[in-house]
């Protein structure tokens, strides 16, 4: 059910919401004592674009999201800011992509705050069970999360209470269409 709901939210949404500024970002996850690498990617709103869990960080993960991403959106970013990290570069230069792509520790602290959801979380749960699981929650609360945002940021309060109401209404528009389906 979950993944239907995320799947709705997603097709209700489309594309016309996301920035053209993606900020990409990886952070360990430890899985029953193994090391899992959590890719995620965001836009210049805040929106989450897509999460990957990995086990490995390298230029074949990136290369990975960066298909993921493509795949889904239809489209390349204008800017790609990131880490460091040298596999964002070398899966860039690996796709042939042409957009900016900026590299410096600084301007990635959108990515790196959206990780906080997912630490709080994992805090709550006691741990996340398997890759799959992980995979799975976050794809479907990162897309719940995305149709709340739009109510936090510096609004007046009728502006905030008009967007929240909206947030539910299509909120339950989605599941109310999941339940009947089943």
């Amino acid at each position: 059910m979950g993944q239907q709901a995320a799947r709705r939210i997603r097709a209700r949404d489309g594309v016309s919401i996301l920035g053209d500024k993606w900020h990409l970002d990886e952070v360990v996850i430890a899985i029953k004592g193994k090391q899992h690498w959590l890719w995620r990617a965001v836009d210049q709103n805040g929106y989450v674009l897509d999460v990957l869990v990995q086990s490995r960080r390298n230029t074949k993960a990136a290369e990975r999201l960066m298909r993921k991403l493509l795949r889904k959106h239809g489209k390349a970013p204008r800017v790609m800011v990131t880490d460091k990290l040298k596999s964002y570069a070398a899966a860039d230069k690996k796709l042939g992509l042409k957009f900016e792509h900026r590299q410096h520790k600084g301007l990635n602290n959108r990515a790196e705050s959206s990780h906080q959801p997912t630490r709080v979380r994992e805090k709550v749960m006691r741990r996340y069970k398997s890759a799959r699981h992980l995979q799975r929650f976050l794809s479907m609360h990162d897309q719940v999360a995305n149709l709340f945002m739009r109510c936090r940021y510096n609004r007046n309060s009728q502006k905030k209470r008009e967007l929240r109401t909206q947030a539910f209404a299509a909120w339950h528009e989605v599941t109310c269409a999941n339940m009947a389906a089943v």
